[in-house]
């Protein structure tokens, strides 16, 4: 049997002695609160930069073709300084790390702003610096949440973040398009750049010590290191294969089929808005339970909810009624929290806390940073061998990836196997 780790092992005691007092709320901690405040703020900028763009075509101050050079650049800026930040995020404190962070991408989305109608060039050099803060903010604010909550209320925490992220991006579209009728594009930009700000200067300091203190390895060696630990943990590297596979299968018919289907099987665009909201319903209910949701194969369900995205590519195979597809995306947006939380927790009780944000910055490496690929793929696949055989592929990944996974040791907790 593998070893404890010493919060198991304190836990142990604990209840060997006494009973564990009852759990005060996690949204009472003020320490928390700022740390929600700030992790929403990056989310809602993150979501809104290629929204606020996109609206900027329609005000014709950029074109298509401009935005997806634009959008690229972001993308680029992202996937590199997501690695970069790992290793900092493990060398230096975690605050600085995001303060460094969200004020890179509050001083470059204002140059986005400034120019728009300009210059694509210089918009594509800004939207990189902002990508590349966005990125790195992602494995800073891991390793920053497990040192800032204890253990026992991690996974409340973990789902009170990312309900108040769908909620936003729920929320979002209508405001923002609201806003957008007495302001531009340049505006709505330049409330963007507001957003990061808070990001940067909220956040509160860890109670962990920065390992680069003291002699520093060089970053290849660091980052190495990060992989080692992850190869450590088996339900880690096999989640994250089931992980990757489902995101970029189920995302990438989400975003490139859910419209074809829509418009050629059901004549209109209702059922594309109609299952994108359904979807972020789905994640808002999905957050809701997992908060205090603890089944004893926590590993084996997180799985099971994973799975559940196939339902969403299921729905556009079958000639179903409408209403199937929505619930389809529902039960998604369900699962996929139930994955998500227990997901981010287990990694946050389980790696070492010295090299969390390097294995976290994996994570967001491979299953976020691969996206992409799917959805640069699916197109030639469905003209090669048509929507019915695309759709088929993605729904059997999408079930049999998290099932496949779900047989590697250690996968059923997601972790030690004491509970």
């Amino acid at each position: 049997m593998p070893p404890q780790s010493t919060e198991q092992a304190e836990a142990g005691v604990r209840t060997a002695e006494q009973p564990e007092p009852a759990k005060r709320s996690v949204l009472r901690d003020t320490r928390f609160l700022r740390l929600w405040l700030a992790t929403t703020c990056s989310g809602l900028a993150t979501w809104a930069l290629p929204f606020v763009l996109g609206l900027a075509v329609l005000e014709r101050s950029l074109t298509a073709s401009g935005l997806g050079i634009v959008l690229a650049a972001r993308t680029v800026g992202f996937l590199l300084a997501v690695p970069v930040s790992g290793v900092f995020a493990d060398r230096y404190a975690r605050r600085h790390v995001v303060w460094a962070a969200g004020l890179t991408a509050a001083v470059a989305t204002p140059v986005i702003a400034m120019a728009l109608g300009r210059s694509v060039t210089v918009m594509a050099i800004a939207a990189a610096a902002a990508g590349a803060g966005q990125g790195a903010c992602r494995p800073a604010f891991q390793a920053l949440t497990a040192e800032v909550v204890p253990a026992d209320r991690r996974q409340q925490a973990n789902a009170a973040m990312t309900f108040a992220v769908r909620t936003t991006t729920l929320i979002a579209p209508a405001a923002t398009a609201l806003v957008a009728t007495v302001a531009g594009a340049g505006a709505l930009l330049a409330g963007i750049g507001v957003l990061w700000l808070v990001t940067a200067v909220v956040p509160p300091r860890g109670a962990g010590t920065p390992s680069g203190r003291g002699e520093r390895d060089g970053f290849v060696r660091e980052f190495t290191d990060g992989l080692r630990e992850a190869r450590r943990h088996p339900w880690f590297l096999a989640g994250l294969g089931a992980l990757t596979a489902v995101i970029a299968t189920g995302y990438a018919a989400t975003g490139v089929l859910l419209p074809v289907v829509s418009r050629d099987a059901f004549g209109s665009e209702a059922v594309l808005a109609a299952a994108l909201t359904g979807y972020t319903a789905g994640a808002l209910a999905g957050a809701v339970i997992v908060a205090r949701w603890r089944p004893r194969a926590r590993g084996w369900a997180a799985l099971a909810g994973l799975a559940c995205y196939g339902f969403a590519p299921l729905g556009l195979l079958l000639p179903v009624h409408p209403a199937v597809v929505v619930a389809g995306y529902v039960l998604a947006g369900v699962g996929i929290e139930l994955f998500n939380v227990p997901w981010f927790t287990a990694a946050q009780r389980e790696v070492a806390p010295d090299k969390l944000a390097r294995v976290s910055s994996l994570d967001f490496l491979l299953s976020y940073g691969l996206s992409p690929v799917g959805l640069a793929l699916i197109a030639p696949a469905v003209d090669a061998f048509g929507v019915d055989a695309v759709l088929l592929t993605c729904v059997i990944v999408c079930f049999a990836a998290p099932a496949a996974a779900a047989w590697v040791p250690t996968s059923r907790q997601f972790g030690h196997e004491s509970p």
